[in-house]
């Protein structure tokens, strides 16, 4: 009798969710999900997400260990990527030097080394798209500046200017992941004094100045440009003046955005610290060479800390042990997704491994397991939602007064030692991250929201402040966030980013963009961005803060470009979650 019963409880159950699978399709034939905001609304994009529903259910119900599978569902922790559990890696850093010295194979023949900046330009565009069809994560050349040198020398002004504007135009068009998306690439610029190094940097940067077709801003490459004194920072430094001329396009296109390698956790390295626009940073390695190229991330998962501060009723001591139980969780998670992942075999991935991208690939053969090279990779533990949880437990969050922002500090602090712990035990990179919250933001909320009512200033609105960020909404200076938020970036040395808030472009002025840059730097920050809002008339080009219809033309046809999880999307892209976020973000002042 109990066994009938077990069995159509089980039958009962298993219907309800081939319901809701059923559902969440039909909804996205519809509409494709909005969770990423890079994805169109193509047949292709709709199949991905079709898949990526089903592939979600099969890893919850039939390969993740059920009391994990119960605290993604429940809200407790959020798996990111889950319908890639068990299928590839997140990111990576493209050795491109190596890769154009040598010239490699996409699987339908060898393609030699280039010989002209073109080439050389479309050659390292058909990297990141060959590579993004083995990950689900981020692309990125670590040294774009030093890679792409050699083949600028030599060449005439407009050739070379050519090579530059066409890899932006391929990163802006190639819809490369199941034809649903362009690759997330980033490109690391700045530090490289060479001639050939400079050209890039500086032809780069007008090319993406310059826009698309017909002056669009571009939403990819991210830009990244690395600030560190005696290179580029001061008047005196050799590339000072590329670091003007990033400010200066900055100022128009919200890229590049800017690392800093002066910090005091990045110091140790020189120049050699790579970030992702996403924020990713991978540097340090207990497994072999400590460099950002050949390495990545290869999974994260992000905790609910309001969540925890909820369960606790405001208690600090209640809600520190509660933290210490989800993070031996996610530990044991990412130690289980970390397995699967490394019984994958070369051939699963055959150009990322195949062309021996990542390091220590090197020696292994199609059939071998791809292990050995992983362990090279990092396994970060996110959160989200630090200014909530501090609300709860402090009744203000840490940009109102010293006891919260000390508690912060606190909290982060026990992460990262925790953490550290982990990669002791493990002999794994195990790393703390400030999750790049995007569909996450909302669903936590909702979560809590009918599970612990509508609490102030907690769960009223649409999403969870991400990570350690103070909220968008909280009127402050600039020098007080970044002081605030400085103090986080030396703790999650998985990644981390910190904006300014600005009403409208700083067009002309770039000198008030390279003020705000430096104090980020004295901030002991390790990556910052600025933001503004973008609004572009597809009819006429006029650009600046439109409101319904452009003020030159009247064409109601306007394009509005706003930055979301470190890169730029369409506005209309954006999902419910980050639209209301967008709406109450209030601008920084002096």
């Amino acid at each position: 009798m109990l066994e009938a019963q077990h069995e159509i409880h089980e039958a009962g159950h298993g219907e309800s969710k081939w319901l809701d699978l059923m559902n969440a399709i039909g909804e996205i034939i519809e509409n494709t999900s909005r969770e990423n905001a890079n994805i169109g609304n193509s047949p292709s994009a709709k199949m991905l997400q079709i898949a990526s529903s089903a592939s979600r259910e099969y890893y919850l119900d039939r390969v993740i260990p059920d009391d994990i599978a119960c605290a993604h569902r429940n809200g407790d922790i959020h798996i990111h990527d889950l319908d890639y559990y068990g299928k590839t890696l997140t990111c990576v850093h493209i050795p491109l030097g190596r890769l154009l010295a040598e010239g490699f194979d996409t699987g339908h023949g060898y393609v030699r080394p280039p010989k002209r900046p073109a080439s050389a330009a479309a050659l390292a565009a058909i990297i990141i798209q060959s590579c993004q069809n083995d990950m689900h994560g981020g692309q990125s050349f670590a040294h774009f500046d030093t890679d792409m040198g050699p083949y600028m020398e030599g060449f005439d002004e407009d050739e070379a200017y050519q090579g530059m504007e066409a890899f932006i135009y391929n990163l802006n068009t190639m819809h490369s992941r199941a034809g649903a998306q362009v690759p997330f690439s980033t490109v690391n610029i700045g530090c490289d004094t060479s001639a050939g190094g400079r050209r890039v940097t500086r032809l780069l940067l007008e090319a993406y100045e310059r826009g698309l077709g017909r002056g669009e801003t571009p939403v990819f490459p991210n830009i990244i440009f690395r600030v560190k004194s005696g290179v580029n920072m001061n008047p005196k430094d050799p590339n000072y003046d590329l670091f003007k001329l990033a400010c200066r396009v900055c100022a128009r296109r919200m890229n590049p955005t800017f690392s800093f390698m002066d910090s005091s956790f990045n110091a140790p390295y020189g120049d050699e610290v790579a970030y992702m626009g996403c924020r990713t940073r991978v540097m340090a390695n207990r497994r072999g060479q400590e460099t950002s190229v050949g390495r990545g991330n290869l999974s994260f998962t992000t905790i609910n800390l309001p969540r925890l501060a909820l369960m606790a009723g405001g208690n600090v001591d209640r809600f520190f042990r509660l933290l210490d139980t989800k993070l031996e969780l996610v530990y044991r998670q990412l130690l289980h997704r970390f397995d699967i992942q490394s019984r994958l075999k070369v051939r699963d991935m055959p150009f990322l491994m195949g062309q021996k991208i990542y390091i220590d690939s090197y020696g292994l053969g199609e059939n071998d397991e791809i292990g050995p090279a992983i362990a090279n990779g990092t396994l970060s533990v996110g959160f989200i939602g630090l200014a909530e949880t501090l609300t709860v437990l402090c009744g203000a969050h840490h940009g109102e007064n010293e006891e919260a922002e000390q508690l912060g500090r606190e909290i982060v602090s026990f992460m990262r030692r925790q953490i550290d712990g982990f990669a002791e035990e493990s002999n794994l990179n195990f790393t703390l991250l400030a999750t790049p919250a995007e569909g996450l933001s909302g669903r936590f909320v909702a979560i809590d929201r009918e599970r612990f009512g509508t609490v102030r200033n907690v769960t009223d609105r649409e999403y969870y402040t991400n990570s350690f960020h103070l909220p968008v909404r909280y009127p402050t200076t600039i020098s007080r966030k970044l002081v605030v938020e400085g103090a986080f970036h030396g703790l999650t040395n998985a990644g981390h980013i910190s904006y300014v808030e600005l009403s409208s472009p700083p067009i002309e002025n770039g000198e008030a963009v390279e003020s705000i840059v430096k104090a980020m730097a004295r901030a002991d920050m390790g990556y910052g961005g600025i933001n503004f809002p973008i609004d572009e008339c597809r009819k006429c080009g006029h650009a600046g803060v439109i409101e319904s219809s452009c003020p030159s033309c009247g064409s109601g046809d306007i394009s509005r470009i706003r930055r979301i999880t470190g890169y730029l999307a369409p506005l209309d892209r954006f999902n419910d979650a980050k639209k209301r976020e967008l709406e109450e973000r209030v601008p920084h002042g002096n």
